[in-house]
């Protein structure tokens, strides 16, 4: 495994593996590695030739300061968690000078109103810092397939708009989402709760399970009065955001339409820590 922090060594490293038959894959981490990141990562190990783990902390996709100084950082566990499951991996952790030099700002991008909803309502900008990201990687490192984590759909689906306006080509791949015994989303931000917090947040995936049961029977307003009981009932966690949409476009359902899939999504604090969710419902 070898680790780098420096663009023009990782172009050089990169170049120098271009004679090798094969694909190229990318899979963009912030760090605090879990196992739903390593399962991204054998994935893509299983299948590229080769393969980027990028470990990056982007300042740009926080709308919280303190959101962003409160983000594990584990730099060294991550590099044991990735050496223990292949040699054959790159990994690019840079610092933030070296990406953005002394302009750290986002792009502004259009979505189509994909970024607008759920998380970008509630998250100003979040969206743009993502895609700057996103982009400056693609076109440093230029792989042929990237992996992102489906528990971050909206980004999902965002990534994949911005992947189709770019000048080359990288097939976006969506992954299954992995979770703890109790049904919790696996997430760095897990880490920052208490054991007794993170055992009682498995009611957020307990939920969803619910919402999928009645989208067979009840109508979007229905359900969502029966996600803002479920939460209204609980001192130490406070819902954000719970919203059925069309998995296309990010609309809220208002009707059921035949030949259109949908997916609940969740926002919730749990002792001040956000934690998000989905679930497909038809």
């Amino acid at each position: 495994m070898k680790l780098i922090s420096d663009k023009k060594e990782l172009l050089s490293h990169l170049n120098s593996k271009k004679v090798e038959s094969g694909t190229l894959g990318l899979v963009p981490t912030m760090g605090a590695l879990h196992e739903g990141h390593l399962s991204l990562v054998q994935k893509a190990l299983a299948e590229n030739e080769r393969i980027v783990v990028t470990i990056f902390v982007n300042p740009t996709q926080f709308n919280n300061t303190e959101d962003l100084k409160k983000y594990p950082k584990t730099l060294k566990a991550d590099l044991a968690l990735l050496e223990g499951l292949s040699e054959n991996i790159t990994v690019f952790a840079p610092a933030v000078e070296e990406l953005y030099n002394e302009d750290i700002v986002s792009k502004q991008y259009s979505f189509d109103g994909l970024d607008k909803v759920m998380e970008g309502e509630f998250r100003g900008g979040h969206f743009n810092g993502v895609a700057t990201i996103v982009e400056m990687l693609f076109d440093l490192i230029r792989p042929d397939k990237a992996y992102f984590g489906e528990k971050d759909f909206q980004q999902l689906q965002v990534v994949t708009r911005l992947s189709e306006s770019l000048p080359f080509k990288v097939e976006v791949i969506g992954c299954p989402i992995v979770r703890e015994t109790n049904g919790l989303a696996m997430s760095s931000r897990n880490s920052l709760l208490s054991e007794q917090m993170r055992m009682k947040a498995g009611l957020i995936y307990r939920t969803l399970k619910e919402v999928k049961r009645m989208f067979g029977t009840e109508n979007a307003t229905t359900i969502s009065e029966y996600v803002s009981r479920v939460f209204a009932s609980e001192q130490d966690m406070k819902l954000e955001y719970f919203q059925i949409a069309d998995v296309q476009t990010l609309t809220p359902m208002i009707r059921k339409q035949k030949n259109r899939k949908y997916r609940g999504f969740i926002a919730v604090y749990a002792e001040g820590v956000r934690l998000i969710d989905n679930i497909a419902v038809n």
